[in-house]
C-alpha cells in the first residue's frame, strides 16, 4: 500500500463488485468516484453505512475519512478521470441478457472522455461486448478513437461475496487490452491493486474466460444438488460423501453446497453467451433432453431467482455439444436413465 496519488478513477457501479473495488483503491492512492444511480445506496455510503457484505463501516468510514472517495449519482464529478471500470448489472429479460446498464455507463463516461484516459468492463457479458459495443459507444459520445486516443479493456469480476479466504486483492487478476498498449494500461492500474494478474491476448479470450468459469461452478452446484436428491430419497448423508470425496488430492475438485452458494453472476451465464451467439454458433440442441424443475423442488435453494433451469447448444463451430447446466433436476430414484431425446 501506498500514500502517493495515483490519480482518478471513477467506478460505475456500487454493488459487491464495485464498492470493494473503490475501496481498494482508495487505499492505494487514487481519488476514487463511486457512481451509482441508486439514490438510497450513495446516501448510505456517504453516511458510512456499507450495504455490501465484504465492506465493513469502518473500512468505509475509513475511506471517506481520506477525502479521496466520494459516492455520487452526479455525473459531472467524473470529470478528468483517468481510469473508469464499469460494474454495473447485465440481468435477465426475457431469456437474455439486457445490456442497457452497460450501454448508458459507456455513454455517460463517453462524455467525460479524454484522450489518454482508460475505460475497463468487468460485467459479465458475451465475448466481443467490450470492442463491440462499449468502445463503439465511448467512441461515438466523444468522438475519440479507441486504441489510439484511448485505452480499453476487459477484466473479469470474480468477487465470491462472503469469502473470507479470497478476496478483490488475493484472488488472481484476469486482464485484457484492445490492443497492446490497452493491455500494458490494464494490468498496470490492476498491479496497484492486487497482488497477481493474468494477462490474456485479447478481451475475448477475457470475456470468454468469465463465462467458462461460471459454467464450471454450474456444473458443479448441478452435480451436487442432483446427488443431493438421491441421497435424500436413499436416506444418505450426501455432505458427508462430500467431504470424504475431498479428501482426494487430485481429480476432485469440491462443489459448493447448493444453488445459493452460486453468485449473482451464475444465473446469467447461460443466457448471455445464448443472447450473443444464438445466431451466430450456437442454437437449442435437441440431443439433450434434459426437464427442469420448477421452484418448488429446489430444496436448497433460499429464494426463487436461485434456481435455474438447464440448457445445452450445439456450437456449429466445433461441432460439439455444449451443457452449461445449473439445476438438471429431471431425474430421482424412481427415473432410469432415458433422459435423452432419440
Amino acid at each position: 500500500m501506498t500514500d502517493a496519488r495515483q490519480g482518478k478513477l471513477v467506478v460505475v457501479g456500487q454493488g459487491y463488485v464495485g464498492l470493494p473495488l473503490a475501496m481498494r483503491a482508495v487505499e492505494v492512492g487514487y481519488d476514487v468516484v463511486g457512481y451509482d444511480l441508486d439514490v438510497d445506496r450513495i446516501k448510505r455510503l456517504a453516511d458510512g453505512d456499507s450495504y455490501v457484505e465484504d465492506i465493513s463501516d469502518e473500512r468505509l468510514g475509513a475511506a471517506l475519512a481520506t477525502g479521496r472517495y466520494l459516492p455520487t449519482v452526479e455525473s459531472e464529478h467524473m470529470s478528468g478521470f483517468d481510469v473508469a471500470v464499469i460494474d454495473v448489472p447485465t440481468p435477465l429479460e426475457e431469456g437474455n441478457p439486457n445490456l442497457a446498464y452497460v450501454e448508458a455507463a459507456a455513454a455517460t463516461l463517453a462524455e467525460h472522455l479524454r484522450p489518454g484516459a482508460t475505460v475497463v468492463l468487468e460485467s459479465t457479458s458475451y465475448p466481443g461486448t467490450t470492442e463491440e459495443l462499449v468502445v463503439p459507444i465511448l467512441e461515438a459520445g466523444s468522438g475519440l478513437t479507441g486504441g489510439r486516443d484511448f485505452h480499453a479493456g476487459y477484466s473479469p469480476e470474480r468477487i465470491d461475496p462472503g469469502n473470507t479466504t479470497w478476496y478483490l486483492e488475493n484472488t488472481p487478476k484476469v486482464v485484457s487490452g484492445i490492443d497492446a498498449a490497452s493491455l500494458e494500461v490494464v494490468q498496470t492500474f490492476y498491479g496497484r491493486l492486487v497482488e497477481h494478474t493474468v494477462a490474456v491476448s485479447g478481451t475475448r479470450e477475457a470475456e470468454l474466460t468469465k463465462l467458462l468459469e461460471n459454467t464450471f461452478r454450474h456444473v458443479n452446484i448441478a452435480l451436487v444438488n442432483e446427488l443431493a436428491m438421491f441421497a435424500d430419497e436413499l436416506g444418505i448423508d450426501v455432505w458427508e460423501a462430500i467431504d470424504a470425496a475431498s479428501t482426494k488430492p487430485f481429480g476432485y475438485m469440491g462443489s459448493p453446497r447448493g444453488p445459493a452458494w452460486a453468485g449473482t453472476a451464475s444465473p446469467s451465464t447461460r443466457a448471455t453467451c445464448r443472447g450473443r451467439c444464438a445466431a451466430v454458433w450456437a442454437s437449442p440442441s435437441a440431443s439433450w433432453n434434459w426437464r427442469t424443475t420448477s421452484t418448488s423442488t429446489c430444496r436448497t435453494t433460499s429464494s426463487a431467482a436461485s434456481c435455474w433451469r438447464s440448457t445445452a447448444w450445439a456450437v456449429r463451430s466445433t461441432g460439439r455439444v455444449c451443457s452449461s447446466s445449473a439445476w438438471p433436476t429431471s431425474a430421482t430414484p424412481g427415473t432410469p436413465a432415458r433422459r435423452r431425446a432419440p
